[in-house]
């Protein structure tokens, strides 16, 4: 396994592969990694010859008052993970590698998908997102990308901006890794305190709770409700509670498959869930 920390490194160590028609897995990451990245990488090493792991805490991406400074850099742990499970390129550049030493005159916005969920209370967000991936995606050139579902929000934008942008890529979504208890694996669960993470589970509990009260006919709107009280009741600052349709577009009828989504704070580590209800058999 290679670490370069250099766009022309990469590229160099990218040449063999590329001239001998390689398929190239792309799994990027901001670092302090778990088993949902490792699933992420082990999806990508069963349809691809080469797979890179970009770590690089993209500051625009964080909004003010959020964690960039204390957001944890764990680039010698994540690399002894990440050779276990076979990654063969490590691309871990600086700022200023990745953005240069002039002011960025160039920004990039995915309408609509972003105005809502977590772009209402994030702004700027995922603009920060689709900068950061458009730049990697043409530093890596990847064949496949690969984004794991719990940042569905995330996954849907950049799916959308590869679509748009005629990408020459195909970005595949892998299926959300729990703890045993439940909980969605994110860097953030690193946050929490001990009590904080026996409540943490509480979430993905009233997902599937909502999901069998839709099933069994009960209204989304109550059902949406009862997920923010009892949130609320087990001391979550819920952010918001909402179901969309698959696509992100508005729910316009009740027999439909849709994702509910769910972000909430306890204490300060704001988490992020979600789960898709499918109604056609």
């Amino acid at each position: 396994m290679k670490t370069e920390t250099t766009i022309q490194g990469l590229t160099a160590s990218l040449a063999t592969a590329r001239s001998n028609k390689k398929m190239i897995g792309f799994v990027p990451t901001m670092g302090n990694l778990h088993e949902g990245h490792l699933t992420l990488v082990r999806a990508a090493k069963k349809i691809c010859d080469v797979v890179v792991v970009s770590i690089f805490v993209n500051p625009i991406q964080f909004g003010a008052g959020e964690d960039f400074d204390n957001y944890p850099r764990t680039l010698e742990q994540d690399s002894r993970l990440l050779a276990d499970v076979g990654c063969d390129i490590i691309f871990a550049p600086s700022v200023e590698q990745m953005y240069g030493t002039q002011p960025r005159l160039t920004n990039i916005s995915v309408g609509q998908i972003t105005d809502d969920l977590c772009g209402k209370s994030r702004p700027g967000h995922f603009d920060g997102v689709a900068v950061v991936v458009t730049k990697l995606f043409n530093m890596v050139q990847p064949d496949y990308a690969f984004f794991g579902q719990k940042d569905y929000q995330q996954l849907a934008v950049i799916r959308q901006l590869v679509q748009d942008l005629n990408m020459p890529l195909e970005v595949i979504g892998v299926p959300i890794v729990r703890a045993e208890d439940g909980l969605a694996l994110s860097s953030r669960n690193g946050y929490l305190s001990q009590e904080q993470r026996e409540i943490a589970p509480k979430i993905y509990q009233l997902l599937k709770k909502a999901e069998q009260q839709l099933h069994d006919g009960q209204v989304l709107e109550q059902v949406l409700a009862n997920i923010s009280t009892e949130l609320t009741q087990a001391g979550f600052v819920v952010d918001y509670v909402e179901a969309r349709q698959t696509n992100l577009q508005p729910i316009t009828q009740f027999d439909q498959d849709l994702v509910l989504f769910v972000a909430a704070k306890l204490g300060t580590t704001r988490l992020i869930d979600n789960l898709q209800v499918n109604f056609k058999t």
